[in-house]
């Protein structure tokens, strides 16, 4: 097979309208990507590299870990604990900060969601890696949990890998959205799609349709409203999606537009929502902000939130502009 001829992930990095970067920052991404083809090639091998199944053990969030949770959470632990780029690290799948050690400590923080979408891994349906990356924000002294608490906007770059029928490796730097495809022979991440843009409309929405009894009435006005159809008042079909990996669908919202909804609901009233702040709603919100779209948690731009703990959950709202910017009028009137 010939290679492509498009840019590797290192080529785009180190083009010209990336040279602002700092150059730890591009090794930083060169290295999540090298770790998510090492998940990647794991998740591939599945079965017969005995990574199915549950690991017997539970997280900080009290659920139950898969094999490849606990695999790919020690990949990236494993990765970048001596490269001399991260301060610190945090994971979804851990109770607290893992802190680099002297003299391996660099200028940067790093977020992850090891394994997203793990309920999908054992029935073979796209899984990925969610990252954030912050700077530490005092290079002098010892990294602690409270560096960590920054509002998304303070994202110095975010991105995904899903493990799909391809390997697709998504990423920002704050001026755009580019996503790139892992050739299987070269294992070099090639460019396949630059400047991501996502409409600001659409006719496809993505939510458990199963929580609908527990929604609050913003969020079931507007469901109403698109299963109403073209004879309701938005005057037009629409299409409904659920993956139940959010790496998935909100790569699916970056392809082709639509909104994914994960809302608050009164089964637990007091949690303000399930997913978690700093691992999954920011980089994504950063992401579809970077390619156009919008992202709230109902009331709330999503990247201004000012994060009071490191496994904060949040109310996740995003997509195509104006869409979300409908369902934010609806909880605002509510």
């Amino acid at each position: 097979m010939s290679q492509p001829t498009s840019k590797t992930f290192r080529e785009f990095l180190n083009a010209d309208q990336h040279a602002h970067i700092h150059q730890d920052l591009k090794d930083l991404l060169l290295d999540v990507a090298n770790s998510c083809k090492k998940i990647s090639h794991a998740v591939h091998q599945g079965a017969l590299a005995n990574l199915l199944g549950s690991a017997g053990t539970g997280n900080v969030q009290g659920e139950t870990q898969q094999k490849l949770d606990i695999f790919a959470n020690d990949v990236l632990l494993e990765d970048h604990s001596r490269k001399g780029k991260l301060a610190a690290m945090a994971s979804e799948e851990m109770d607290s900060i893992y802190a680099i050690q002297k003299p391996f400590q660099g200028a940067f923080l790093l977020l992850f969601d090891p394994l997203d979408g793990s309920s999908n891994i054992d029935v073979n349906v796209s899984i990925g890696t969610i990252f954030s990356i912050l700077k530490h924000p005092s290079s002098s002294s010892a990294p602690t949990e409270a560096d960590f608490l920054q509002v998304g906007t303070n994202q110095v770059a975010a991105g995904y890998a899903l493990y799909g029928p391809q390997t697709i490796f998504v990423v920002s730097v704050g001026n755009g959205v580019a996503m790139f495809t892992l050739d299987p022979e070269s294992q070099e991440f090639y460019l396949t799609q630059a400047n991501v843009q996502i409409p600001k409309d659409t006719k496809e929405f993505a939510i458990n349709m199963s929580n609908m009894r527990h929604w609050d009435a913003p969020v079931s006005r507007y469901v109403s409203e698109c299963l109403a159809g073209s004879t309701g008042p938005r005057q037009k079909d629409f299409n409904m999606r659920w993956i139940a990996s959010m790496v998935a669908d909100v790569h699916r919202i970056l392809v082709r537009g639509g909104v994914f909804m994960y809302p608050w609901d009164k089964r637990e009233p007091d949690k303000p929502g399930k997913l978690r702040l700093m691992y999954e709603a920011n980089p994504m919100s950063f992401l579809v902000e970077q390619a156009g779209g919008a992202s709230i948690n109902g009331q709330q731009r999503i990247l201004d939130i000012h994060p009071s703990k490191l496994h904060e959950r949040v109310s996740v709202i995003l997509g195509s502009a104006n869409e979300v910017n409908l369902i934010m009028k609806y909880h605002k009137s509510n």
